[in-house]
């Protein structure tokens, strides 16, 4: 298996693309060790000393560091980790449910989902994260910054000047967006 690595924008986290599906649908983000308890690579990638998180999306897995972490140490320790997970031939997450949010999809939502899914979405996994969509209230779009995106030194110049921007222009009701947790 020949596992390619990119650099993301945030110096923090490195996107490696294994060359086969990561997640067959959806995302999944983890913080912790414990948050990836239902996921059996992101287990074995937090078993790694210097891993502060895991991002999954379709074809690629997102890995961030702690700051005393060199990526000199902890990449080659990463890759035999991705190796190892898809050759044991267990799932990447098991019981894999959909993370996305249920909520009302009247036509101004749907519009503004749609933009994110077309517009935002493939141009953020370029960069090794994922944002999605989590509501809309009073005007501002509530998006939820995973991977390589969450902590970026540059995601909310990125979400000000990109994305809002785009949604106003799209979507007059839209008046800000906001990151949430």
């Amino acid at each position: 298996m020949f596992i390619q690595t990119e650099p993301t924008p945030n110096p923090s986290t490195l996107k490696f693309l294994p060359g086969t599906d990561v997640m067959p649908s959806g995302t999944a983000d983890f913080d912790t060790a414990e948050s990836a308890a239902s996921s059996p690579l992101a287990s074995r990638l937090f078993a790694i000393d210097g891993v502060a998180g895991v991002f999954l999306a379709a074809d690629f897995i997102s890995v961030a560091k702690t700051d005393e972490a060199e990526w000199q140490v902890i990449k080659p320790q990463v890759l035999a980790a991705i190796m190892e997970h898809f050759a044991s031939g267990q799932p990447v997450i098991e019981g894999l449910a959909d993370a996305d949010e249920a909520g009302e999809d009247d036509a101004l939502v749907a519009q503004i989902k749609e933009l994110i899914e077309t517009r935002v979405r493939p141009a953020v996994a370029q960069d090794g994260g994922d944002i999605t969509f989590r509501g809309f209230r009073d005007g501002i779009v509530y998006l939820r910054l995973q991977g390589a995106c969450s902590g970026c030194p540059s995601a909310s110049a990125t979400l000000k000047h990109g994305i809002e921007n785009m949604l106003k222009y799209y979507v007059p009701e839209v008046q800000a967006v906001q990151a949430v947790a």
